[in-house]
Parts: C-alpha cells; sequence; structure tokens
C-alpha cells in the first residue's frame, strides 16, 4: 500500500538530515505507527506520502505508482484525494464553520451543492458532531475540532488516512474517545493508517506495527505486541524501559538494591509463576509493581519484583533461571540511572546503553523547519 525506498529528506542549512534513507513497507489494513521523541524525522517521513514534503533522494510507492517531484498537478491531486490527513492542531478555518470545514475537501474536488448538503451531515454524525453544522470552531473543545478534522480528512473516502500527532494536543480522556473513534472509523472505511507519535498509551491501543526513529533513521520495526514484549534496539529498550518505570515511586527504587522486571510470555500470561519458584526453592519473592494490559488483543503481563530471604548468590541464580524459562527477566536499573540495564538471567549479563533524548537533536531543526 506504501512503500519507502531509502527515503532521504536533507533540509539546506542543517548539519545532518531530517530523514535519512528509510525503507518501509505498510500493508493494506495497517494501523502502523511510527514512534519517535521530538526530532526524530516522523513528520517529515510521512510527509513525504501526499508530497506536502518532497524527498531528497529516495521514492515512495502508493498503490505500486511512484510518488515523487515530476508528478503532474493533475496526478498530485488525484493523488492526494486517495490520501486523507490530520494534523496535531487540526488546521481548521477559523471563520468558517464546521459544515463549511468538512464541505473544504469537497469543494476542492468538484462535489457538487446537493452531494455537499448531503455528505457533510453523514461525516459529522460518524464522528459524533451531528447538530453542530453552524457552529465555529473557537467554540468548539480540543475534542471536537479534532472530530471535524477527521470528518473532513474522510470527506473524500480516501484510502490511506495519516495522522500527525494526531492526539498530542489533546488530554488523556479526549485522548482516548480520539482513539476509539479511529479504530471504529478504520474499520468502517477499510482504511490503511499511517499515524505518527511520541505516546506509548496511543502505541498500545491503536498500532498492529510500529517502527522506531531516532535520528531521522528507523531504528527497529515489530509487531506493537513485540515491541512492547521485547524491544530489540538499545534506544527501544530505552523508550519502554523509561514508560515502566512509572510502576514504582521513586522511594522504592532508592530502598532496593536489587529490582528485577519480568514479562510475561505469551503462552504463560496467566501462569503462577511466581508462587511456583518460592514454593520449588523456598525463598521470597516481593512483587512490587505490575499490571496485566492487552495489546492487539493479547495479554501482557509485567511485574517488578525483588528477591528475599535467599541464603546464596548460586541459588537466586537458580531462581532467575527457572523464572526466565516462562518470562522475559531484565534486571533493572533505577530511572535516573545513566545506563538501561537489560541482563537476561538464562544467559548472563547483557548490558543496553542507551542513547538519550538528546540523540535526536541533530534532527530537530530540521523537522522544526518543515512544520513550519
Amino acid at each position: 500500500m506504501i512503500e519507502f525506498h531509502d527515503v532521504t529528506v536533507h533540509f539546506a542549512g542543517q548539519p545532518a538530515p531530517a530523514v535519512d534513507r528509510v525503507s518501509l513497507a505498510i500493508e493494506r489494513g495497517d494501523c502502523f505507527g511510527i514512534l519517535g521523541q521530538s526530532g526524530a524525522g516522523k513528520s517529515t517521513l510521512v510527509r513525504t506520502v501526499n508530497l506536502l514534503q518532497v524527498p531528497t533522494c529516495g521514492h515512495v510507492m502508493v498503490h505500486g505508482h511512484k510518488v515523487d517531484g515530476i508528478l503532474s498537478a493533475a496526478a498530485l491531486r488525484s493523488l492526494r484525494l486517495k490520501v486523507g490527513m490530520i494534523f496535531q492542531h487540526f488546521n481548521l478555518i477559523k471563520n468558517a464553520t464546521v459544515f463549511d470545514n468538512v464541505a473544504f475537501n469537497l469543494k476542492a474536488s468538484g462535489a457538487d451543492r446537493t452531494t455537499i448538503a448531503a455528505k457533510v451531515p453523514q461525516l459529522l454524525d460518524a464522528v459524533g458532531l451531528s447538530g453542530k453544522e453552524a457552529v465555529y470552531p473557537p467554540a468548539l473543545s480540543g475534542g471536537q475540532k479534532q472530530r471535524v478534522a477527521i470528518a473532513r480528512a474522510l470527506a473524500n473516502d480516501p484510502e490511506i488516512l495519516l495522522c500527525d500527532e494526531a492526539t498530542s494536543a489533546l488530554d488523556p480522556d479526549t485522548t482516548a474517545e480520539i482513539v476509539a473513534l479511529l479504530q471504529q472509523l478504520k474499520e468502517e472505511h477499510h482504511l490503511t493508517v499511517l499515524f505518527i507519535t511520541h505516546q506509548m498509551e496511543v502505541a498500545k491501543k491503536l498500532f498492529n506495527k510500529v517502527a522506531l526513529m531516532q535520528r531521522g533513521r528507523v531504528v527497529e520495526t515489530a509487531s506493537t505486541y513485540d515491541f512492547f514484549a521485547r524491544p530489540q534496539s538499545a534506544y527501544g529498550q530505552q523508550l519502554v524501559a523509561q514508560y515502566q518505570h512509572d510502576l514504582l515511586p521513586d522511594e522504592l527504587w532508592r530502598s532496593e538494591p536489587e529490582l528485577f522486571e519480568i514479562i510475561y510470555k505469551l503462552d504463560h500470561a496467566f501462569d503462577s509463576v511466581i508462587a511456583a519458584a518460592m514454593h520449588r526453592f523456598d525463598v521470597d519473592i516481593n512483587i512490587l509493581g505490575g499490571r496485566v494490559e492487552y495489546i492487539g488483543g493479547k495479554p501482557l503481563g509485567r511485574l517488578i519484583i525483588s528477591i528475599a530471604r535467599c541464603p546464596s548468590a548460586a541459588l537466586k541464580q537458580e531462581v532467575l533461571a527457572f523464572l526466565a524459562q516462562s518470562t522475559y527477566l531484565t534486571a533493572l536499573t533505577p530511572p535516573h540511572s545513566a545506563a538501561v540495564g537489560a541482563a537476561d538471567a538464562g544467559t548472563g549479563a547483557d548490558a543496553a546503553v542507551a542513547g538519550t533524548a538528546a540523540d535526536n537533536a541533530a534532527g530537530a531543526g530540521a523537522e522544526a523547519s518543515s512544520e513550519a
């Protein structure tokens, strides 16, 4: 459906490319998320799909057709009719009514008045805004403004929906509502969604696949479940570890000398692994934090534990090896430590030194230039 082939975007005057040789494939029906911190190149990459940003080199394929800067005006217009887009800050016309904002794309495609008069109310009903036709955007809440933007993006029945940080300006409750609405509309309209965000909660709830970007490059691609269960890149491990550190207050990090995180593998999501280990080895295992969440309909259980009343280091290694048979086991470092630990109990030490948010600084200016 969408293919990026060695796409690079380099802005004049910037020391490094905003997007650096990215190759990705988004299949029909995917809800594909691109994750990364500000300045990673996410917005710049997504805007090459409908040529809001022309690649410096490399190319994009949409529906098997090459998208590049030599497209005719008619071909570009046809492409953009198939690709809807919603933005972080809504991009509504303030002095136009909700009706006229949604009708804007229909008028641009040459729809007649009768078609517009019939379709706009249908679109507003689909996003939960029936009766708001005559209201102006300044009178709407943030969530309502984004619903108008979604209705406008769907006006010409696109096959692809691009979402550029579409929930980042919203509060958590409204974000959850918009995520649920997008899930519903994706199924009803048979959409392929390409969504960029730095919000991990949105990624877990909405995407079936993810790509992680850092300093303009894709450093990891995976199913969403696999990414949160077992990130492979050092940067991915850092992001997920930062997210999981919220499970414990700082006081516990300071008081416990050695903490471990266990992630239950899919087939063992509800096994009584802790109880079995305590019974088998006659040790105490303290559960300090944890939760079970569903990602793509699959359970993913996490616990943060410490091992107490263990008479020897050798016995502790046996306990850890036993836990590692049915869980992913990681030795944790405090959240303010310079490095993110990742020691697998069954295979020995395996330190993952993570990059920091500052690693994205090289691309930040370039992406900001694009967004301007």
